[in-house]
């Protein structure tokens, strides 16, 4: 048996324990939920062929949680990168309390989902603090949670979260650069501001591009957060489409479910692919 030859079965017996893994709790039950989409009933034996689709895309249901679903991401994903971006832009020069201030903004990481949202809605539930002081200044209050508030106020949270670990990326980018680069442009009397247009932004679009990927699945995960914000039937601006398909599977609707899960892993599949030729575009 030639060298190369054992090499491969060596590898394939390596990763054998992974493919079996894998194949057991990831790609059979895809695959058989994907069967699920073309039948009915309980046990999925009626095939249907294209009607389930058809039910989901005339569910009003459905396209409630789809658009915002998609609000979401078309506002929280930009307003996370940009905060990250600004803060590591701070945080990069050194001085006194840096490290700290970092420390700072990883912390939201560690902290259980559930404990961070009992603290909103402390602040902004219908007899929270904030009603209270309204209160006590005679101003009218507001179900801050169950009003169109709730759409602002998971953005917030979402951004809060997750952007200690977009600022470690940044970071991370920023560091890379090699610093030769920023001392030519103000040798050459570079101002601050032009040498981050020129320089350090051009240089950070691999960054850019992890980050941005990230942050949209990321975006994917913050159901959570909505789901103890407003329960399984919240204020229609945040009910996303997890809670869409929660809300199908505590009814056995199975076949809805895994047609609302198959679109919403074709969206991702195919924006990423699209992001990733954009990135190849900008590197050729």
């Amino acid at each position: 048996m030639k060298l190369k030859t054992r090499n491969a079965l060596a590898g394939y017996l390596l990763a054998l324990p992974f493919l079996i893994g894998f194949a057991g709790f990831y790609l059979i039950p895809f695959l058989w939920s994907i069967r699920f989409t073309f039948t009915s009933g309980s046990g999925g034996t009626a095939f249907v062929g294209l009607r389930n689709y058809m039910d989901i895309f005339g569910s009003a249901a459905f396209r409630l949680a789809a658009w915002n679903t998609f609000r979401f991401i078309l506002i929280g994903v930009p307003l996370l990168m940009l905060v990250s971006l600004v803060l590591a832009l701070l945080l990069f020069d050194k001085f006194r309390g840096a490290s700290f201030f970092r420390s700072l903004f990883m912390y939201p990481l560690v902290l259980p989902a559930a404990s961070v949202v009992i603290v909103v809605q402390a602040f902004f539930s219908n007899d929270g603090l904030l009603n209270q002081f309204l209160s006590w200044l005679g101003l009218p209050i507001e179900d801050w949670i169950q009003s169109e508030y709730a759409f602002p106020l998971l953005i917030a949270l979402y951004i809060w979260k997750n952007c200690g670990y977009d600022l470690v990326l940044f970071l991370a980018g920023l560091s890379a650069i090699p610093r030769e680069y920023r001392e030519a442009a103000a040798s050459e009397g570079a101002s601050y501001w032009q040498t981050l247009r020129y320089i350090t932004l051009p240089l950070m679009t691999p960054t850019f591009f992890f980050i941005l990927i990230v942050s949209i699945i990321n975006s994917f995960k913050s159901f959570r957060e909505a789901y103890l914000l407003g329960g399984a039937n919240p204020h229609e601006s945040i009910y996303m489409l997890q809670h869409f398909m929660n809300n199908n599977f505590q009814n056995l609707s199975y076949q809805r479910l895994s047609v609302a899960a198959l679109l919403v892993f074709l969206v991702i599949f195919v924006l990423v692919l699209v992001l990733f030729r954009l990135k190849a575009r900008n590197e050729r």
